[in-house]
């Protein structure tokens, strides 16, 4: 007969695959050291992009001055309102170049808290959000953000001159990168979530109509002036990311029939299980009758079991 599975005692420890564990005050220190050395990493490369502000600059303002109507351009009206402008663009550059260390940091803090098996998806985690970072920044940079800029345009009129504010203009600009880096995560959240069995298609299509809901209001505070088109504009790529995801979360979920092995072998543990506990308390029965009764009745169990 199998033996007994082995169970741990009220005080011995349990090896769950994690390398330590710490107080709420060490982790809270943990998390000041980490976020102290993450800006102190921003602050450098903020500094090191200083180097070649201006190119970044051209490449902030292309899409924009090339959406312009003739006659128009760029303006500031406040002395500082340029220097501010090359401060935002130094910092966009200071945060790409400390992305990967701190995207390290991150991983120092969250990695101790993990199960062995849960660090395996470090690599695809990093893969996708990149992807997901880099495609929203594209998508915002050369579609976004240039398709708003020329909708504004197109009120140009000998009767009003269409020139935008520098301030105005980088913090529209900003917002929408920001904004589309955020919303295209959406597909590799939910594929984790999917992966984890804590969200299914199901769900997400029954709550279709919530979403479309929640990303208009969304799509409401990224615009500056609301409007119904520039919201359609905007919301479009999020209902698109979502439905992608349905299909991810579709993609990802266990089939019926896995379902299925998994629950018959688990089944039959625990029928393995039971029956291994009954014989060994008839085992120290002293009527041998009962004995060869409940051992019977064990091994038909086990063998039911094991049936296929």
């Amino acid at each position: 007969m199998p033996a007994v599975p082995h169970r741990l005692a009220p005080d011995e420890p349990e090896n769950d695959g994690r390398e330590g564990r710490m107080g709420f005050l060490e982790h809270l220190d943990e998390l000041r050291t980490r976020i102290i050395r993450s800006c102190i990493a921003i602050g450098v490369g903020m500094l090191a992009a200083f180097a070649f502000v201006d190119r970044l600059a051209d490449i902030v303002l292309t899409p924009i001055v090339g959406t312009l109507p003739p006659g128009s351009s760029l303006v500031f009206i406040r002395p500082g309102e340029a220097f501010s402008f090359y401060l935002n663009v130094a910092f966009i550059g200071g945060m790409l170049l400390a992305a990967p260390f701190v995207m390290y940091q991150v991983w120092g803090f969250i990695a101790p808290g993990l199960y062995a098996n849960e660090k395996k998806f470090l690599i695809p985690f990093v893969v996708l959000t990149s992807a997901g970072s880099l495609s929203g920044a594209l998508f915002s940079q050369y579609l976004l953000f240039p398709g708003l800029m020329k909708f504004y345009g197109a009120f140009n009129s000998p009767r009003m001159r269409f020139m935008p504010g520098v301030e105005e203009t980088v913090e529209l600009y900003m917002k929408m990168m920001i904004g589309m880096i955020v919303v295209f995560q959406i597909p590799t959240v939910v594929f984790f979530l999917a992966k984890m069995r804590l969200l299914t298609a199901r769900f997400l299509w029954r709550h279709f109509k919530y979403a479309i809901l929640i990303i208009f209001i969304v799509a409401a505070v990224l615009t500056p002036d609301g409007s119904p088109w520039n919201q359609t504009v905007v919301a479009a790529p999020m209902i698109g990311l979502y439905l992608l995801s349905i299909g991810l979360a579709w993609i990802v979920a266990p089939k019926r029939g896995q379902e299925t092995s998994n629950g018959s072998d688990s089944t039959r543990l625990r029928l393995a299980f039971a029956a291994t506990v009954i014989d060994q308390a008839a085992r120290r029965h002293r009527t041998r009758s009962f004995t060869d009764g409940v051992r019977r009745t064990s091994i038909d169990i086990i063998n039911s079991s094991r049936l296929p």
